[in-house]
């Protein structure tokens, strides 16, 4: 009896050892793709989820570990290299990488590539009730439908924005004619004033609902995610609201937020993980996510396999000359960090 108990222990144990531990954002990759690789590497997949990089990066400096593999975006990676919480990346065992658009490799944030493998990425841009802003007449190729009292008056508590510290900053930013990565206090308080000009004609800082808004109407004019926004268009859809729900990207510019595959130095299973990346690399896995969500995807192999509506969205794949105006936010030093903190209790308090 002993000798069963013994054996069933081993194997129990054996098979607790073949899981890759992956922290990712809600809904950032199929189910379909995940049992794909599960059937491939005979293991399992057990993820946690995250709602923004802040909580992320809270959780792993509370002291959260045995992640093998994590999605965050570029300023939070830079973070993780600085803290030294990244195992270096070896590209022999990533022959896939050869798929990845040169454009979204050798970024700021990780010259060279030697941490990160980029996943997917996001613009943060304006959607709309197609329908309500064209009765309307506003224009919405501008952060001034956002910003502006002569616009905002014709959408009073119909307009929400991001409930996020940097990317409305960010907004602010470029609508002034700042880089996102602006960090001169009297640029900062510029975009602070202006904010908060704005803010009596907005419904709610929100970053979560506001796609359920948009779809059902309640909402016409939102500051959001672009793979959100081609979730409300979806949605809308699926359910005949009679209306789309559009995007588009700012003449001033906007936020590409480019997320990455990285290993975290506490993760066991760092052979899974690369067995992972090298997967998500192909083509056909990597279209998935694109087609799923409407993220924007750096692989070149995978262009073949996304649905031609996607493909051809400019939200998606901006060309050369709106790629020109995104930009990635870097990350902020702890000063920096206590200026903008103070900054947007300012904005919420008033």
């Amino acid at each position: 009896m002993w000798r069963v108990l013994v054996f069933l222990l081993l194997i129990g144990n054996a098979h607790a050892a073949d899981v890759l531990h992956l922290y990712n954002w809600n809904n950032y990759i199929s189910d379909q793709t995940i049992a794909r690789f599960e059937a491939q590497c005979a293991c399992r997949v057990v993820q946690d989820y995250y709602s923004d990089n802040e909580e992320m990066l809270a959780k792993l400096a509370a002291g959260a570990t045995g992640y093998d593999l994590i999605v965050p975006t570029g300023n939070a990676v830079e973070a993780l290299i600085r803290q030294h919480a990244l195992r270096p990346l070896d590209k022999s065992l990533l022959p896939n990488l050869k798929n990845i658009d040169p454009a979204y490799l050798n970024t700021a944030f990780d010259p060279g590539n030697k941490y990160s493998v980029p996943y997917a990425y996001t613009i943060t841009l304006i959607g709309y009730n197609d329908e309500k802003i064209r009765e309307l007449g506003l224009p919405v190729d501008s952060w001034a439908v956002l910003f502006e009292p002569r616009y905002l008056e014709k959408l009073k508590g119909r307009v929400t924005v991001l409930d996020s510290q940097r990317e409305l900053l960010a907004a602010a930013l470029k609508y002034l004619g700042y880089s996102v990565n602006d960090t001169d206090e009297t640029h900062w308080k510029q975009a602070r004033d202006l904010i908060i000009r704005a803010k009596p004609y907005w419904a709610a800082f929100n970053a979560s609902s506001y796609i359920k808004e948009l779809t059902v109407g309640n909402i016409w004019l939102v500051h959001g995610y672009s793979n959100d926004i081609f979730q409300a268009d979806l949605d809308a859809r699926k359910a005949d609201r009679g209306f789309r729900v559009l995007a588009s990207i700012p003449k001033e510019g906007a936020v590409l937020a480019l997320d990455s595959m990285v290993l975290h130095k506490s993760g066991p299973r760092p052979d899974l993980a690369y067995r992972f990346i090298n997967f998500m690399l192909e083509g056909r896995n990597s279209s998935e996510l694109t087609n799923l969500i409407g993220s924007g995807n750096p692989n070149l192999a995978a262009r073949p396999y996304i649905q031609p509506e996607i493909a051809q969205s400019p939200a998606v794949f901006p060309d050369r000359k709106q790629q020109a105006r995104l930009e990635m936010l870097r990350d902020l030093d702890r000063h920096q960090r206590r200026v903008l903190s103070r900054i947007w209790t300012e904005i919420k308090l008033r």
